[in-house]
């Protein structure tokens, strides 16, 4: 069966931090933060951690959530790869169109409208990466109306092997960085934003094995 688990949340940058990036002037003088969010991850490829290090901001919060599958590596990054369509398996989602792009080519747009209940009514995604070698696809959100605003995720798949009886399985790894909005603090913020994941890496599990 999948198991989900969130491998490290942090409510302070500083936490998780491995090294000062730079830093900006806003008011006074913050710094940004360069955060790993696999470092001592258990089967982890150096390219997965490359990926999943992130640029924070004083005012961001950061998470990882991990989703062992029992389909193959090509089956799962055959749904996750679709970025035109991602309602196949994020149940939140109502609708999508491209609004720039073919949905292959960084720098392709998309229009999500979400389903009716949540805080939120569409959202502008842009494709950042898009690696079939390697199994890697990130977005950002730059526009929409919704709490996740500067939010920017990206998401590797690679096999690894059960610890139970070394079968081979796929891991999904989905980390991302967004800011807190004004009125709520880091904790609320990414609990948000981590049942959101949760819900679609769970759902793209079943989907996949269903495949299989």
């Amino acid at each position: 069966m999948p198991t989900s688990l969130q491998f490290e949340r942090s409510s302070s940058a500083s936490e998780t931090a491995n090294a000062t990036v730079g830093s900006y002037h806003h008011h006074h003088h913050k710094q940004l933060q360069k955060v790993s969010l696999t470092r001592g991850m258990a089967d982890v490829p150096d390219h997965v951690e490359v990926f999943h290090t992130h640029v924070v901001g004083p005012s961001q919060c950061f998470s990882v959530v991990v989703q062992d599958v029992d389909a193959t590596a090509s089956t799962v990054w055959s749904i996750l790869s679709r970025f035109e369509h991602p309602q196949a398996y994020k149940h939140f989602v109502r609708s999508c169109r491209l609004a720039a792009g073919d949905g292959r080519e960084v720098g392709s747009v998309r229009e999500v409208r979400v389903v009716s209940g949540l805080p939120a009514a569409f959202s502008l995604e842009r494709l950042e990466i898009m690696d079939d070698d390697r199994h890697v696809i990130s977005f950002s959100v730059v526009g929409g109306d919704h709490r996740l605003q500067n939010y920017r995720s990206v998401t590797t798949v690679h096999e690894c092997s059960s610890p139970e009886d070394g079968k081979k399985r796929t891991r999904v790894v989905e980390s991302y960085v967004v800011d807190v909005p004004t009125g709520n603090d880091k904790e609320e913020t990414c609990s948000f934003a981590d049942t959101i994941v949760r819900c679609n890496l769970q759902s793209l599990a079943k989907l996949a094995e269903k495949l299989s």
